[in-house]
């Protein structure tokens, strides 16, 4: 077969993760019905690693936790941080706006208090803003049950370009002398 390096190349590129030598060889004995040697595998995929190890490319083929993976390479990486920060910006929803909200003022605090000032259910809010890691968790608290407590994390001080929690804004007082309704009572 003259093209195999092509195929490895596919397998390799459409896997989301490192994908190992043993799958590669499944799937094209699979696809082929023909038995490959692993060496010639091997070869196919050094190869590729030579490939996309020119200077002229943005990724490179990198053998990581026993398997195969195409990565960008280091000196795009700040570039691409950035991308991965303006697109999680985007995508903050109102609840997981307000749920972050509460969290940077009241930290550290738990899931519960958390709920009973919104009023709802803050589990897929919580969970979304640690996966942007937003959020982190920052120990447990000592009451009954031992619930994790949430505070920001570094990211969120990047994410909104502060040093510490006290750069944030304070809070104002919602009513003031000028917004009352009717005559006060002496």
């Amino acid at each position: 077969m003259d093209n195999i390096s092509e195929y490895i190349e596919a397998l390799i590129f459409a896997s989301e993760q490192g994908i190992r030598m043993e799958e590669i060889l499944y799937c094209l004995q699979a696809a082929f019905d023909h038995d490959f040697d692993i060496t010639e595998v091997e070869t196919a995929v050094e190869l590729i690693r030579k490939k996309y190890s020119s200077d002229h490319l943005a990724i490179e083929l990198v053998r990581v936790n026993n398997g195969y993976q195409f990565l960008t390479k280091k000196k795009y990486h700040q570039v691409i941080s950035l991308l991965q920060l303006q697109r999680s910006k985007k995508k903050l929803s109102q609840a997981a706006l307000e749920t972050l909200a509460i969290i940077a003022y009241k930290q550290p605090v738990t899931k519960l208090d958390v709920e009973q000032i919104r009023g709802v259910n803050c589990d897929y809010s919580i969970q979304k803003l640690l996966e942007k890691e937003l959020i982190a968790i920052t120990g447990k608290s000592d009451t009954v049950g031992k619930p994790i407590l949430y505070g920001t994390s570094n990211l969120f001080m990047d994410y909104f370009g502060i040093n510490s929690i006290d750069e944030l804004p304070q809070l104002k007082e919602v009513t003031q002398s000028d917004n009352t309704i009717g005559e006060a009572s002496e």
